[in-house]
């Protein structure tokens, strides 16, 4: 019998234990007026966070993506969508210095499409077209929030 190789790569695992909205909202303060003065695609400027913490399970980890997307045109608010999307998530085997890129990068990549659906859902059944989300280069927030000098922690 002949035994399977071991490494520290096979003993990593990353398992979604499930994901879910932790907050949403969405504002349309002109409506119903919005929809008769709407003549051009308003502008729409999208801002994203990535949170994550430790839970009390052992290796068990909560990441939030927040989404706070705002629609204006001739600076009046059309509408504003906020969400906060969560999913737990457990990590075992990562080395500790592996563990906030995962968390910050790979998770946010995983929970994103989710996310997005959900902007996209609210803001059709809202009366407006689907916002549908560029994707994200959770690679270039995390440089920004994290290796600049005043960065922080997860």
């Amino acid at each position: 019998m002949v035994d399977a190789p071991t490494s520290p790569a096979a003993a990593q695992s990353l398992l979604l234990k499930t994901q879910y909205i932790k907050d949403l909202s969405f504002e349309n303060p002109r409506a119903p007026e919005i929809f008769q003065a709407l003549k051009q695609a308003p502008q729409v400027t999208v801002n994203i966070d990535v949170t994550a913490k430790p839970l009390s399970q052992a290796d068990d980890y909560e990441v939030v993506l927040a989404i706070n997307a705002e629609a204006k045109t001739d600076d009046q608010v059309v509408f504003v969508v906020e969400l906060t999307y969560a999913a737990v998530f457990q990590l075992s085997g990562v080395a500790r210095e592996s563990l906030q890129p995962i968390l910050l990068i790979e998770v946010p990549r995983l929970i994103f499409p989710f996310a997005r659906n959900v902007v996209a859902d609210v803001t059709r059944d809202s009366g407006f077209p689907p916002l549908l989300i560029q994707p994200i280069d959770f690679v270039a927030l995390y440089r920004q929030k994290f290796e600049s000098p005043a960065g922080g922690q997860p």
